[in-house]
């Protein structure tokens, strides 16, 4: 009831901040899942074939374990070109810095509708020069929380 109620009052799925959030949170959890699955699927094989590939690495060692050329020409391909990292540290700042935007993000959604400031919100209909209503999915979420207001 407190969600339907929220959702009426403050129309928050609507909310940038909360349409930031979401990206953030979710984008950062596919992000990670996808670079989890490329750097699984071209590790370097440094340890004998009847060992775990784990055994080839020792913690804190300098070079690599993965080709990452291997992984960015795959995504590149997969993908398109300029949607996959060639730089290991741009690639792994960007995997800790998305979420945490999103995160952040998702901090000023909530303490903006703490503080009941709706400035942000797009509900407004859309009119054209001769005053005729545009009919929108705005206009079907502002009916639907009407609907949800009055119950």
């Amino acid at each position: 009831n407190f969600m339907l109620v929220f959702q009426a009052e403050h129309n928050i799925l609507m909310h940038p901040f909360h349409i930031l959030g979401v990206a953030g949170v979710f984008g950062g959890s596919l992000f990670s899942a996808m670079h989890g699955s490329l750097v699984t699927s071209s590790l370097l094989a440094e340890s004998p074939g009847d060992v775990s590939l784990n055994i080839g690495y020792n913690f804190g060692q300098e070079d690599e374990t993965y080709s990452i050329s291997a992984a960015h020409g795959y995504f590149g391909r997969l993908i398109f070109q300029y949607a996959s990292f060639n730089n290991s540290r741009s690639l792994h700042f960007f995997l800790g810095g998305w979420p945490v935007i999103g995160i952040w993000f998702t901090a000023l959604g909530v303490s903006t509708m703490a503080f009941n400031l709706n400035g942000l919100n797009f509900n407004q209909s859309i009119i054209d020069s001769s005053g005729h209503l545009i009919n929108s999915w705005a206009d079907i979420m502002n009916r639907a929380d009407l609907g949800m207001e009055v119950m």
